[in-house]
């Protein structure tokens, strides 16, 4: 579907390069989502629970190259919109959820280096968050005629019932001082443990008078006090997004994996009892991830209970209010419409300027049909790839005709989806439980 929108040349580059490499894009996502309003209405209902005080957790799941990034970075974006702060972070083998050796904090630090607000979207905006607390509580000092420091504790009255809120009262304070005093490396201390990247209480203690770190152990619960800080500062609420959760799936160790379980458990149970608001949780995994019974949630009977879907919603029927939402695949209307947005893209959103007619897309599409079949838009990501190659392949070269380029396309299976199943089943091999024996 076109849009009479001029489309910024620096966005254009940043939506064109990423597409091409099969990644998503930074910016500009509003100019090529397609379909899933029900999944971004479900989300969108959860984002405004979250803002009215309440909690929300998801697990958004998709095969490999179903979508499932773009998807988290909308809600995202979404989230910002309505002046949330975010924090977002991909799971890693340094980065998990729970660990002994740092690879959780190691996540924390990650994700809260993200952290992103409606004025800086694209992250690193812990600062901004900070700077504007500090601002208020020094016009409040004015006005009342009493010490920062004061009103400071005042503000953080309530974060010392959560572990590690006291800390937080005197790393604020330090920072204040820093800025009263142009104490540039006094300021960047404190950012630098609010960031979780102390691995030492002593050397937290020299720079800032702490007693304690927010180590592997604590990162939950410095999840909870980072949400109730945002929303003190005056923002909506915390939408914590951890995507490439499969990496979990892939530890070998089934205790570790049970160990990163219990913490999700944690999470779980916390926001379904309603223990905690103002913080919401979107987590990013294939359908191996959740449903596998011996590496997967479903191993840990406790998550297999509460994430278990609808028994009724069978048959095309669905219900979006539980915990688990499946992305549901691309139908070809939507992703003709998806071709004719990156069509409009390439044209920087004028409608006179487009590289191909309207026929060009359904015959582009019945040319992965022949060559891939159904996949190419159950798992979009190659067929998008190849058709912004195509483009820019007529771009570069005037006078050439699609019809002569179309037939030339080489498009195959995703070979990063295929290869990240490939590591599941060598990961699987490898794993420390008994699996099958013959004598």
């Amino acid at each position: 579907m076109s849009t009479s929108t001029p489309i910024k040349p620096r966005e254009r580059d940043v939506i064109l390069q990423a597409l091409s490499a099969g990644v998503v894009p930074r910016a500009g996502l509003r100019h090529v989502q397609v379909g899933r309003a029900a999944e971004i209405g479900a989300m969108v209902r959860d984002i405004d629970r979250i803002g009215d005080s309440g909690s929300a957790i998801r697990f958004v799941i998709g095969e490999y190259g179903a979508g499932k990034t773009f998807f988290l970075n909308l809600v995202r974006l979404i989230a910002l919109e309505r002046k949330f702060v975010t924090i977002h972070a991909d799971l890693a083998p340094d980065r998990r959820v729970h660990a002994s050796a740092g690879q959780a904090r190691g996540l924390y630090a990650e994700a809260i280096r993200n952290m992103a607000t409606r004025t800086k979207p694209d992250g690193g905006a812990l600062g901004s968050v900070v700077e504007r607390f500090v601002t208020d509580c020094m016009n409040d000092s004015a006005q009342r005629s009493v010490p920062v420091e004061t009103v400071i504790d005042e503000r953080l009255a309530g974060l010392q019932e959560h572990v590690g809120g006291y800390d937080y009262a005197t790393v604020l304070k330090a920072y204040w001082r820093g800025s009263e005093a142009g104490d540039e490396v006094l300021k960047a201390a404190a950012l630098r443990w609010l960031r979780g990247e102390y691995s030492t209480k002593t050397e937290a203690r020299q720079a800032l008078g702490v007693r304690n770190i927010i180590d592997d152990g604590d990162v939950y619960d410095a999840l909870k006090l980072m949400a109730a800080f945002v929303k003190l500062v005056g923002y909506s609420g915390l939408l914590i997004v951890f995507d490439e959760m499969v990496n979990i799936y892939k530890l070998q160790s089934s205790q570790a994996r049970n160990q990163n379980y219990e913490q999700i458990l944690r999470m779980v149970n916390d926001v379904l009892q309603g223990n905690f608001g103002g913080i919401g949780f979107v987590f990013g995994g294939t359908p191996e991830f959740l449903m596998d019974t011996r590496r997967g949630l479903y191993s840990y009977a406790a998550l297999q209970s509460r994430l278990a879907e609808n028994s009724f919603a069978r048959n095309g029927l669905v219900d979006l209010s539980g915990p688990v939402l499946r992305l549901q695949s691309l139908t070809p209307e939507d992703l003709l419409i998806l071709l004719s947005n990156i069509r409009t893209v390439f044209a920087s959103g004028d409608a006179q300027r487009h590289l191909v007619p309207d026929e060009a897309l359904p015959a582009f599409m019945e040319h992965c049909n022949r060559h891939v079949g159904e996949a190419y838009f159950r798992t979009p990501r190659n067929t998008i790839k190849a058709f912004v190659q195509f483009l820019a392949v007529l771009e570069q070269n005037p006078g050439t005709q699609w019809t002569d380029l179309i037939n030339a396309i080489e498009i195959g299976a995703d070979i990063e989806a295929a290869n990240d199943v490939a590591d599941e089943g060598e990961q699987g091999a490898g794993d420390d439980e008994l699996a099958s024996i013959r004598l």
